[in-house]
Order: structure tokens, then sequence, then C-alpha cells
């Protein structure tokens, strides 16, 4: 009886060594496969898509600061950012709400799209001032571009080249227009470069730092 046994148990071993070779390759190809990178986007382009859903919350939503994000999922290149966050503010609603666009879902919390966040009291102050979304003529692309037109910053530039080029929309009281504010560092208060650039026509009008 044994030995008839044996035939029988031989092949539902073979079955069980080759059903656990086969369930394991699936594993090592999902090991295996690499996330494809996500193309990264301008502020311009960021900025239209947030403004678009703002549009729906309140026809007069305005531009009060937009600023980029950065995610693993899109490598930053020159003028452009993986997520942007912009906060827009209605006069006739007195509130103001964030808004976030990834290009890609996010490990660092972004989802991908337009995500709005809660409303919030909008008080204006005069040392920051709303602007409509149809005046920003100039992109971050191009702004970085004018900003390195500047011989000192240029040099700044091609010295620290591990700094990021980061990047602040805003109209504040120290420029006469909405401005970019192209900026090298991890912040706005540590940066080391600082160049504002006209949104309108992407003059440049002044340095900070």
């Amino acid at each position: 009886m044994n030995r008839h046994k044996l035939p029988i148990l031989s092949a539902t071993v073979l079955l069980a060594l080759f059903t656990g070779c086969s369930s394991e390759a699936p594993k090592e190809a999902a090991t295996k496969k690499e996330v494809k990178p996500v193309a990264p986007v301008s502020g311009q382009t960021a900025s239209f898509e947030m403004y678009k859903v703002a549009r729906l919350w309140a026809g007069d939503a305005a531009l009060l600061k937009l600023e980029n994000l950065d995610i693993p999922e899109a490598k930053p290149l020159p003028g452009k950012y993986g997520a942007w966050k912009a906060t827009f503010a209605s006069f006739q609603k007195r509130l103001k709400r964030e808004y976030m666009y990834s290009v890609a879902e996010s490990s660092a919390g972004a989802h991908k799209g337009v995500f709005p966040g809660p409303e919030v009291p909008y008080v204006p102050i005069g040392a920051i001032r709303i602007f409509n979304f149809v005046d920003v003529k100039t992109d971050t692309t191009t702004a970085l571009e004018n900003a390195l037109k500047q011989k000192d910053v240029a040099a700044f530039a091609a010295k620290h080249p591990e700094l990021p080029v980061q990047f602040i929309l805003e109209w504040s009281i120290v420029t006469p227009r909405p401005a970019w504010r192209v900026y090298w560092g991890g912040t706005v208060s540590s940066s080391e470069a600082s160049v504002y650039i006209d949104a309108g026509d992407g003059k440049f009008l002044k340095k900070q730092r």
C-alpha cells in the first residue's frame, strides 16, 4: 500500500513547490516595479486649474497667494514643481480658502488634481492685496529666466546649484504690482538670494537680498 501512495505524495509535493514558485514571481515583480516619474508644471498652469475650481466656490474669487510645493513623485524642473498651493479670497463672501493642486497622488500627502481646504474669514489688510488671476501674464519659467538676467543673481545661482529655486506669487506693499518672488533656499526667510519679477510684464522689479 505504501508503494501505491508514494507517487501520489510526490505529485502533491511537486504541485505545492510549483504553486509556491509561481506565487512568488508576481511578488518579486511588484517589488521591482518602479514608479514612473510625473512631469511637474509651472505656477501659471497650476493656478489656472485651481482658479477654475475657486470660481465655482465664489464668482469673485481673487488670488491672494500662490507658492510651490515639492513632492517626491515629480522632480522639480526650472520654474516647475509637482504641486502648488493657492489662497483665493472672496470680497463678497468675506472668506478665503486654500486650494492645492498636485500632478500625482503623493506619499507627502497631496492628492492628484485640485483639492480645496476649509473656508476661513477674510479680513483685508493693507500689506497684502488680492488681485485678479487674469493679471498674471508671466509664468514661473519666464520669471526665473528674467531673474537670472541679473548678473549677481546668476553668479549666486551658479555658485550654489544645490539650493532649490522656489516661488511665491503675491501683491505686497514692497512691489507696485503683483509679483513673483523667486528665491534660492529652503524657506523665503532663510533664502540668500531673492528677486521680485513683475507678474504682468515679467520685468525685474527689485532684489530683496
